[in-house]
């Protein structure tokens, strides 16, 4: 892989999911990430310590009480030889602590500062997390909890790219910058498609036959046809003289999801078992 952040360093002090997601991905662009965490620790090792060690790979971490005066000195030694700060913290918060962005340009001037933030401005202060991000984007279904945390993930790959646009920024101005990124806003552009009508109305919405999910004769697969000659090449494999929902349900149950996936393989077609999330085999 490339790796064009090497000699990039990084002090991260977002704790949870989405800082130090961004702060991986930084990591695997080749960036020296030193990670800094409160006496309490990342709430994500309680929560999911395999998530967490896999995130924390490849990285220094050092504890440090950041409201000590003694442990806020040694963090501004490590911002003095950083390229970037990775905050989480709401702008209050960052104040208190003397690392807003106004404090920290004119103290530490070659230094970007990426900021993670609930929601845009005025609501800076405002709380919140993925689940809540979510519901107001329109990507719940009640009762069900959303089976991952989209709101989160696209804001740490957001975060990554702020990163990336303040490093080009800087080596062509010489000016360091900061940019803020909402995860609320994150949340939003992830539900787009659906607020356009693409997975609720349009073609993504299970109402073309050659797009959805089917029930095989054990588990289920995925077929994404979408294009002409992928269909065109399983109805001639299966003399299919007009392609329905009900002609392709008849046709998925003769065979296994793994069995048909393994074909779909060899014809080159867009067709996949439909995995268990935790075994990674065909569900049943």
């Amino acid at each position: 892989m490339i790796r064009p952040l090497e000699g990039i360093r990084v002090v991260n002090i977002a704790i949870n999911l989405p800082g130090p997601l961004a702060a991986y991905r930084l990591g695997q662009f080749g960036a020296e990430v030193l990670k800094i965490e409160p006496p309490s620790g990342d709430p994500l090792k309680a929560a999911c310590p395999a998530y967490y060690e896999h995130l924390s790979g490849g990285q220094e971490t050092v504890v440090l009480d950041l409201k000590s005066d003694g442990d806020r000195s040694t963090l501004d030694e490590f911002l003095a030889t950083a390229d970037l700060l990775l905050t989480a913290q709401r702008t209050g918060a960052l104040q208190r602590l003397g690392l807003d962005w106004e404090t920290l340009h004119r103290r530490f001037p070659t230094l970007c500062h990426a900021a993670l933030v609930a929601f845009p401005a005025p609501q800076e202060e405002r709380p919140g997390h993925d689940l809540n991000f979510q519901a107001l984007s329109g990507l719940i279904e009640p009762p069900h909890i959303p089976r991952t945390l989209v709101a989160d993930l696209g804001a740490a790959e957001q975060l990554v790219s702020a990163a990336l646009a303040l490093f080009l920024g800087r080596a062509r101005t010489g000016e360091a910058g900061y940019a803020a990124v909402s995860i609320a806003e994150a949340g939003e552009s992830f539900a787009m498609p659906v607020h356009y009508g693409l997975t609720v109305e349009g073609p993504l919405s299970g109402a073309l036959p050659a797009y959805g999910l089917y029930r095989a004769k054990e588990g289920y697969v995925a077929l994404a046809a979408l294009e002409a000659h992928f269909l065109k090449r399983l109805m001639e494999a299966y003399d299919l003289m007009v392609v329905s929902h009900e002609a392709l349900e008849a046709l998925f149950l003769t065979r296994t999801a793994g069995e048909w996936e393994t074909w779909a393989l060899e014809e080159n077609l867009p067709l996949v078992a439909v995995r268990d999330p935790f075994s990674g085999t065909p569900t049943p």
